[in-house]
C-alpha cells in the first residue's frame, strides 16, 4: 500500500470527540412539536408525557370510576336477575355482556330494526334513558305473563299498544331495581315517558353525547336475546362524583374521630405557661415614642381578666396577685371556648 492511500484511510478515521459526538446525537431523543394554548407550534420540554387520545370515541370515566360502576351494575344485574324470575315465576337468567361508552349516534347505531325503545327519564337528573329491548324477548315476556310456557316467539315484528303496556310493567321492575343500586349517593325515582321502535328517530340527546352503554344477554324459558340500557354520562355525572367523593372518604383516615392515646414519653414535654391581659390602646406615633424608663398606667381592673395560656392556647382566666413575695395566678374559671 502506497503512502498516499495510508494517508487517505488514516484521515477518514474518526477521533473520540468525533464517536462521543455521535453517541451523544443517538442518545439524545428528538424534541417532540406540540402546541401550546395559543396554537402555536413549541418543541415540548423535556419529561413532557404525551398520550394518544381518540377524540371520536372519548373515554370520561377514569379506570377507578369505571371499576366502581361495573361493580354497581353487576350488583344490579345480580338482583334484577331475581325479581325478574318471581315476577314472571320462571327462571330468568342476565349476564353482562359489555359496559361501555359510545357516542349517541354509534349508540343508536347498534339498536336494531324493528326494536322495542322505551325512555325514560331520572326526576332528580338532566337527560332521558334508553333501554332497548329486542322484540323478541319481549314478546316471550309478555306470552310469559299472559299464562304461556314462556317458549321463544318466532318472527319479529312490532308491539302491540296492550304488549307495550305489559313490557312497561318489566321495565318498571329494572328501573326500580336500577334506582336502588345508587341509594347511598342519591334517592332517586324515574318514569316512563314515551316508547319507539326504530333507533334512527331518537333524538333524545346530541349526536356527540357520551353515552354509559349496558349490554346484558337475557334468558326466559328457550329465548335468549340482548337488552341494552344507555344513559347519557352527563345524567350519571353527579351520582358518580358523589360515589367517588363518599369512597375517599372511606378510605381517608379519619382523624378528627380516631381515639387518641396516651404515652408515658409526653409526661416529661415542657409546655410554656404564660399570663396575659389587654393592656390600654396606643396610636402608633405613642408607640414609637416609647423609650426604656417610660411607665405605661393599666386600669386596676386588668389584674381582674388575666388570660392563662398553655403553647399560645388559652385555658382559664383568673386573677393576678403577689403569693409571699412571687407573682401568682388565681385560676378563676375555665375560657369560654375551652368550655365547647
Amino acid at each position: 500500500m502506497s503512502e498516499e492511500e495510508n494517508q487517505e484511510m488514516e484521515g477518514e478515521l474518526l477521533d473520540q470527540s468525533d464517536i462521543d459526538a455521535l453517541i451523544s446525537e443517538a442518545v439524545d431523543e428528538p424534541d417532540e412539536i406540540i402546541y401550546n394554548p395559543e396554537g402555536v407550534r413549541i418543541a415540548a420540554p423535556k419529561g413532557t408525557r404525551i398520550e394518544p387520545y381518540d377524540f371520536r370515541n372519548p373515554i370520561f370515566l377514569s379506570e377507578v370510576e369505571l371499576r366502581r360502576v361495573r361493580i354497581r351494575h353487576e350488583e344490579f344485574i345480580r338482583y334484577l336477575a331475581a325479581r325478574l324470575s318471581i315476577f314472571l315465576r320462571l327462571e330468568y337468567s342476565l349476564k353482562m355482556s359489555r359496559l361501555s361508552t359510545l357516542t349517541y349516534s354509534k349508540f343508536t347505531e347498534t339498536i336494531p330494526n324493528p326494536a322495542h325503545v322505551v325512555l325514560f327519564k331520572v326526576e332528580q337528573l338532566f337527560g332521558v334513558g334508553v333501554i332497548d329491548i329486542n322484540p323478541r324477548l319481549a314478546l316471550t315476556m309478555v306470552d310469559r305473563m299472559l299464562g304461556g310456557k314462556g317458549h321463544s316467539v318466532q318472527g319479529e315484528r312490532y308491539l302491540t299498544e296492550i304488549e307495550v303496556n305489559l313490557v312497561d310493567d318489566i321495565v318498571s321492575i329494572m328501573l326500580e331495581e336500577w334506582c336502588r343500586q345508587w341509594t347511598g349517593e342519591q334517592e332517586l325515582d324515574t318514569s316512563i315517558i314515551g316508547h319507539e321502535s326504530n333507533g334512527r328517530f331518537l333524538e333524545t340527546s346530541p349526536p356527540d353525547a357520551i353515552m354509559l352503554v349496558l349490554t346484558m344477554e337475557a334468558g326466559v324459558g328457550d329465548c335468549s336475546e340482548p337488552v341494552q340500557i344507555g344513559i347519557p354520562y352527563y345524567t350519571l355525572e353527579p351520582i358518580i362524583k358523589r360515589m367517588h367523593d363518599d369512597k375517599e372518604k372511606d378510605l381517608s383516615p379519619n382523624l378528627g374521630n380516631s381515639e387518641k392515646a396516651w404515652s408515658e414519653s409526653f409526661d416529661e414535654i415542657d409546655i410554656p405557661v404564660k399570663a396575659e391581659w389587654d393592656a390600654d390602646e396606643l396610636t402608633v406615633q405613642e408607640t414609637l415614642s416609647i423609650r426604656p424608663g417610660d411607665v405605661i398606667r393599666f386600669p386596676k381592673s386588668v389584674l381582674n381578666e388575666t388570660r392563662l395560656t398553655f403553647s399560645n392556647v388559652c385555658k382559664f382566666k383568673g386573677d393576678v396577685g403577689l403569693d409571699n413575695n412571687r407573682v401568682a395566678v388565681k385560676i378563676r374559671e375555665k375560657h369560654k371556648e375551652e368550655e365547647k
